[in-house]
């Protein structure tokens, strides 16, 4: 937090610690190797148990961990069917889609910088 206090950020101490602990809040929630790729899986469709955890490449174990903490974040939503054997589908929330947007961005920065290493590491070779 200290960036924000530096003499060049006099009078912006209050907006600056403002946005840190938003950008730490929004961290608590999504951080982590597995919450972006779960989110970015059901921003597309819904998804059983079983095929979520093959699409996104994760243990059960670690899926059902991550996908409670989404749950309790109200990021996604549980629907148990009364079927035989019971089938529970993932979807996002109407909450959980306004990441939607967030994750775009993620991946459209996420190419360009893989396009910008990739191009400085051609030119250093």
């Amino acid at each position: 937090m200290e960036v924000c206090f530096s003499p060049r950020a006099a009078g912006t101490e209050k907006e600056c610690a403002r946005v840190m602990i938003a950008i730490r809040d929004s961290l608590d929630v999504l951080s982590g190797k597995w919450k972006l790729p779960i989110l970015l899986a059901l921003k597309f469709r819904t998804y059983r148990f079983k095929e979520l955890s093959r699409t996104v490449g994760i243990s059960p174990k670690m899926l059902s961990k991550e996908l409670k903490e989404l749950e309790m974040n109200q990021l996604v939503q549980r629907t148990v069917w009364d079927t035989a054997p019971v089938s529970v589908e993932y979807s996002l929330t109407q909450y959980g889609k306004t990441l939607r947007d967030v994750l775009d961005s993620l991946a459209k920065w996420g190419t360009q910088h893989r396009k910008r290493i990739m191009t400085t590491s051609k030119l250093e070779a």
